[in-house]
């Protein structure tokens, strides 16, 4: 079946199985946790594992998510990170007469007609919920929801919300932490304007990202890894950087297949409109595909995330030097 976020809220209790999958995967691990929380599921009978790990730990899979729980209550299994190419694994768990644990599967943005959406979407006990990233009717909705009376919070100025639909809105994990900040930020005065807004997004400075972001896009190598220095320095996680980063490459390749300049800051409109030029349909596919290694790499090796950062960061930049001399 497929699902909207309406059917998550009322029919948890009547699937054995959930695929969450999308672009957001701050929002994807929004709904994990509405439903362990939902299900009210105890942390001693709750099973996580990679999808990296479904053979190594297959029989442990198995065994959790088939047997009642020693410590009474419901179970729960989470398979993370998980791609078409697991799709056999996950229908062999999910269609087993003996499964307890109610079960549920992430992924990123899984295409149409693959292995795992098929498997859901198809299937009468299991369903398939897509996270798309918010739009800017969507941002704006969800910035008054969480910046409402109800949260002190009396006025957003016209500038200030533009500010925010600018700079917000790849992940709603990231997205939801920054607004509460400014709400704590504004709580005195109830109101929150665009002085607010430019100090706390993000939380290491939004200049900083910003310059991180479109210099690296737009080849621009020394400001790239200056901007990376300041952020590092200021204790912004590499882990959040690179989300941003995968963010920042989405909203990149939505412009080249649009060919049209997005709603972006003015400051960086320059920048983004000399990436428009630089990077191709192809390119940018090739480095989200990258960007996602590299999230699991970090996960799994431990390998120090700000080498491999900087590291990554300095050769994109210095690939974007390049194809803009050639192209521009």
């Amino acid at each position: 079946m497929k699902w909207k976020e309406s059917d998550f809220n009322g029919g948890l209790n009547k699937v054995k199985a959930i695929l969450i999958y999308g672009q957001d995967a701050g929002q994807v691990d929004e709904f994990c946790d509405k439903a362990i929380s939902k299900l009210e599921i105890d942390k001693d009978n709750l099973f996580t594992l990679d999808s990296d790990e479904l053979k190594e730990k297959q029989d442990a899979l198995f065994a959790e998510a088939c047997s009642p729980s020693m410590f009474g209550g419901s179970k729960m299994v989470i398979i993370s990170n998980a791609g078409d190419s697991d799709a056999k694994q996950i229908a062999d768990l999910v269609e087993c007469p003996g499964l307890y644990a109610k079960v549920i599967v992430t992924g990123n943005d899984l295409r149409a007609g693959g292995g795992l959406r098929t498997l859901f979407e198809s299937g009468d006990d299991i369903a398939a919920l897509a996270c798309y990233n918010d739009d800017a009717k969507s941002l704006a909705a969800l910035i008054r929801k969480e910046l409402s009376a109800e949260n002190g919070i009396q006025q957003i100025t016209p500038d200030a919300m533009d500010y925010m639909i600018a700079h917000l809105g790849g992940d709603r994990g990231i997205t939801k932490g920054f607004l509460a900040k400014i709400a704590l930020y504004v709580d005195d005065k109830k109101v929150v304007d665009l002085e607010d807004v430019e100090k706390c997004l993000p939380d290491t400075g939004v200049a900083d990202i910003d310059d991180f972001l479109y210099s690296l896009t737009a080849g621009y190598i020394q400001q790239t890894m200056t901007a990376l220095d300041r952020l590092l320095y200021n204790n912004a996680e590499p882990n959040m950087l690179l989300r941003m980063l995968d963010i920042h490459f989405k909203k990149l390749l939505t412009a080249v297949l649009d060919g049209q300049l997005p709603r972006i800051f003015w400051k960086v409109a320059d920048r983004f409109n000399k990436a428009m030029k630089i990077w191709s349909e192809s390119e940018i596919v090739s480095v989200l595909s990258r960007l996602n290694e590299l999230e699991k790499q970090l996960k799994t090796t431990g390998m120090p995330a700000e080498v491999l950062l900087r590291d990554f960061a300095l050769k994109l930049s210095v690939r974007a030097a390049k194809l803009s001399v050639r192209r521009i």
